[in-house]
């Protein structure tokens, strides 16, 4: 994959969804680059044939009295799990499960604490659905969020004893970025958000006024009778929310960066009004986003949905959730509110051996008729195809000429290779 058009095409395929088919790829070269931009950064289509054959389960919410029934909880997170993880396979547009996906990590909440699929999906969904709206009102719903409200422990909010733990993390991973705020800061905000429940017998998000902090409280510097709305206002239009929230995007579907010149443009367009559509395509559009090919490791989910895409394959079993386990991302599940590591932390040899495994398997059980059906000489540059993958390095392609009369050989070896595994 030689041409630029193609080339840069692929990068935004890899990059805004899971990595693009030969036949994907064909169709975006007809419209252009920019037009592709713009048919991906969209909210996701009810009319999408992923979508339709991927139907969201309906779990029930159980009542706090309930005892927790830990069989149930596991049976339903493991059709929680797997629904998601086929309906990033199945999706049209990936980019609205990508994006969902990324959230997900900067809003990490786990069903291990929350104990709910019902408010899982629900959170998800969230993320779906306003995911690529305002950035301000996206937060504000998070922190009336279900889910979120079990996981940073809301109901011990209270005027008489502040908890600090939603007030912290909102600073620290959802708006600002640490030292973007101080202590005082974080205390005077939980001041604000005392009296928010999740009321669980009748699954409604309530403000218990005789629970509220009534008195003037100072965070950034302003000074009123706030509420916790008013200071996820205040948050989100700081310049340092403008500056950690473009710093993010650009980190997770360009390059891991502190400080990048391409930010800075990127604060232009989204300060505005906290758009994260035009963000989006901001990113997308900007000449330094080309320039960033290879520069991201694949994430667990990232890598194991971009073959399945690939080679027709479907997530309808629990061994893929095994590899993901082993791999260390399981959707759902992250590992504490500060999300998954990333980048070079998946370049690990226990990784190594389990994407091994992984890739063995797919290639014999998926369509690899596009590498197999091409002459043996041919079949490297038909996997690079097959894989969205602008070619093969020196030392790749030795390695794929040894075993080209064996497809699936060749396949295993070319989804562990690292021209694949890194963007």
């Amino acid at each position: 994959m030689t041409d630029t058009l193609r080339s840069d095409l692929a990068h935004l395929f890899r990059r805004a969804g899971f990595g693009a088919t030969a036949a994907e790829l064909d169709a975006a070269e007809k419209v252009g680059y920019t037009a592709t931009v713009a048919a991906l950064v969209v909210r996701p289509s009810v009319s999408d044939p992923g979508v339709l054959s991927t139907p969201t389960p309906s779990f029930t919410v159980q009542p706090k009295t309930a005892p927790l029934d830990k069989t149930r909880l596991r049976a339903e997170s493991l059709e929680l799990i797997t629904w998601w993880l086929d309906r990033m396979v199945a999706a049209t547009n990936p980019f609205p499960e990508k994006l969902t996906f990324f959230w997900h990590g900067h809003f990490a909440t786990a069903i291990y604490k929350v104990r709910s699929a019902a408010l899982m999906v629900r959170q998800n969904e969230l993320f779906r659905s306003q995911g690529l709206g305002a950035f301000d009102a996206l937060d504000l719903a998070v922190a009336k969020d279900p889910a979120m409200m079990s996981w940073l422990d809301t109901a011990q909010d209270i005027a008489a004893h502040p908890n600090e733990n939603f007030a912290r993390e909102n600073m620290e991973l959802f708006t600002l970025g640490y030292g973007n705020y101080s202590e005082d800061d974080v205390r005077e905000a939980a001041r604000c958000f005392t009296g928010w429940r999740y009321n669980r017998a009748d699954d409604v998000f309530t403000e218990v006024a005789r629970l509220h902090d009534n008195g003037a409280k100072t965070v950034l510097g302003q000074t009123g009778n706030f509420d916790g709305s008013d200071i996820v206002r205040i948050l989100t239009h700081s310049t340092a929310s403008h500056r950690w929230i473009c710093t993010r995007v650009w980190s997770r579907f360009a390059k891991t960066v502190t400080t990048d010149p391409a930010i800075n443009a990127l604060i232009t367009t989204y300060a505005a009004q906290l758009d994260v559509s035009a963000l989006m395509t901001a990113t997308f559009l900007s000449p330094a986003f080309l320039a960033t090919k290879g520069q991201l490791v694949k994430q667990p989910v990232e890598y194991v949905v971009g073959a399945l895409r690939a080679l027709k394959l479907r997530p309808d079993s629990q061994k893929y959730l095994a590899v993901l386990r082993n791999l260390g991302q399981v959707p759902f599940d992250p590992p504490n509110v500060g999300g998954w590591p990333f980048d070079d932390a998946w370049l690990t040899t226990a990784a190594s051996y389990t994407r091994l495994q992984f890739a063995q398997a797919v290639a014999a059980k998926g369509d690899i008729s596009a590498v197999a059906d091409e002459a043996v000489s041919a079949r490297s540059d038909a996997a690079a195809r097959l894989l969205s993958v602008d070619g093969w390095g020196t030392q790749t392609r030795v390695a794929l000429a040894q075993v080209a009369d064996d497809p699936v050989a060749l396949m295993t070896l070319a989804l562990c290779a690292p021209e694949y595994v890194v963007n």
